[in-house]
């Protein structure tokens, strides 16, 4: 994987922040996105000090001239993007009746016009190398459905179909797009503007899990890598969840 590009979203902290250090593991250059580039720093500070290669993009990617101006430094500072994951997004927890039409949009806007915008950004230079891996994260509750979360929910689920027609569209091009639904993850749980906001405690989640325990970012990050090996090219169009078993098949 050394000389491969991936462009991460939502990678200031969490989950993306995961998935950028994950990568870099196996010598691949990030490109570390938020909407506040500032923000990036940490994970690409981590990344640089591990030996590994990062830069830091700022970017709302609901908003198509601000993707092309990151993907542009991201091009100049490492090359072509063969490797992206759709991390960014948004969740909520309005009651359904509460919910008005501009925050509806808001969250489809980022959670799903944000993968469809980036990736057909980035098409053009996986077709140009005939190689290319997509991971968009989606949710568990796009599987499962919760309550007062019925726009998040459903832009998810938008994830999980796109991830399949994409596959389908791109896998000419030797590019596989899958797709990750997490379960309960501690960091999004416990994070200053979710804590108070979900429905059960995070002891009450663990009682229910088969697991017997939260997600961590880490775990996320490991299945993120193995679908971007050369190693996965068979495997596209699928959904691997990641939940501790809050989702079986």
């Amino acid at each position: 994987m050394a000389g491969k590009v991936a462009l991460v979203t939502g990678a200031a902290a969490g989950i993306g922040a995961a998935c950028a250090r994950r990568l870099a593991q196996d010598g691949i250059a990030i490109a570390v996105l938020d909407l506040d580039e500032a923000r990036c720093a940490d994970t690409v500070e981590a990344i640089r000090a591990a030996g590994g290669t990062a830069v830091a993009l700022g970017a709302d990617v609901s908003d198509r001239q601000q993707v092309r101006a990151a993907l542009a430094k991201c091009r100049e500072e490492l090359g072509p993007i063969t490797i992206l994951v759709n991390n960014a997004g948004v969740t909520d927890f309005t009651p359904f009746e509460q919910m008005t039409d501009e925050r509806w949009d808001f969250i489809f806007a980022v959670n799903v016009r944000g993968p469809f915008i980036v990736t057909q950004e980035v098409l053009p230079d996986m077709k140009a190398a005939h190689w290319g891996r997509i991971v968009h994260i989606s949710s568990s509750s796009a599987q499962t459905g919760a309550s007062s979360m019925v726009p998040y929910s459903s832009s998810k689920g938008a994830i999980v179909t796109m991830t399949r027609s994409m596959a389908q569209e791109f896998g000419g091009y030797g590019v596989t797009v899958n797709n990750i639904p997490p379960g309960s993850v501690m960091h999004t749980i416990m994070s200053e503007a979710n804590k108070e906001r979900f429905p059960v405690s995070p002891d009450k989640m663990i009682e229910a899990m088969p697991a017997r325990r939260l997600g961590e970012p880490e775990d996320i990050a490991n299945a993120c890598a193995f679908l971007c090996l050369e190693a996965s090219s068979y495997i596209t169009g699928q959904t691997l969840g990641v939940n501790g078993g809050r989702v079986v098949s």
